[in-house]
């Protein structure tokens, strides 16, 4: 059997990188077969470096870029000996770029593989929201990954968008009260009225909140998409571009 072992780049923010680790480990477990091991699940390599610069800062021009410790990031995971790269943290792609200029090692777009996971399991989709911070949002992600499917992506504006930024970063003080969840909810339905017939989960703190189901229509967790897809490469499926 094909081994790969995955390099992860998170800590943005650290309970974001534990959920996507608990989703890889079910993922792989799913996908042992009969009589499988521990030893066959998939092999991560993972830097938590929770002092990756804000990326919603960066991507304003108020705060410096994070590209340098992301680049620094996956020399390290080079070193170490990782098969490929991921990163479940979906602003953070606005940088992927440094990534990519800073090793051969093959890179796993977290927005590429949902926008596919979103075209296969919902075909015909034309307008979808998606539940994205600053940084997401105003680099258009989202957007220019799915205009070219002549899908729309919705995203949080004004007093909306404050109000789901205000809720991620109580996630990542540790807040998962009823109240956070159901101002995330809040947020979600306000897409859902605009005309969203999926909802994307496009930060990785937003599944810390709410799974598929909790909505009236279909949420698409992109950390779960992300773990999926980590299982499938480390077993031998062909990288991206390869």
């Amino acid at each position: 059997m094909t081994r790969r072992t995955a390099g992860v780049l998170g800590g943005m923010g650290p309970a974001a990188t534990i959920d996507f680790m608990a989703k890889v480990l079910v993922h792989s477990q799913g996908s042992r077969g009969p009589g499988g091991r521990e030893q066959d699940d998939v092999r991560l390599i993972v830097d938590s470096n929770p002092a990756v610069p804000d990326r919603n800062a960066a991507v304003a021009g108020t705060g410096p870029s994070p590209a340098p410790f992301l680049a620094d990031m996956a020399r390290g995971l080079e070193r170490a000996g990782v098969d490929f790269l991921v990163m479940p943290c979906n602003a953070a792609h606005a940088f992927a770029d440094a990534v990519r200029a800073a090793t051969p090692v093959p890179f796993v777009s977290l927005i590429d593989e949902a926008v596919a996971a979103l075209r296969t399991r919902f075909p015909g989709v034309e307008r979808v929201g998606v539940l994205a911070v600053n940084g997401c949002a105003d680099a258009r992600l989202y957007e220019n990954a799915l205009a070219p499917a002549g899908i729309e992506a919705v995203t949080p504006q004004g007093a909306l968008r404050r109000r789901f930024m205000d809720t991620v970063w109580a996630i990542k003080r540790g807040d998962k009260s009823r109240g956070s969840i159901e101002d995330m909810r809040l947020v979600a339905n306000a897409l859902i009225e605009q005309g969203a017939s999926v909802i994307i989960a496009g930060c990785t703190e937003v599944p810390l909140l709410l799974a598929d189901g909790d909505l009236d229509v279909p949420m698409l967790d992109s950390t779960d998409v992300l773990a999926l897809r980590t299982v499938a490469y480390a077993r031998g499926e062909a990288l991206p571009g390869q």
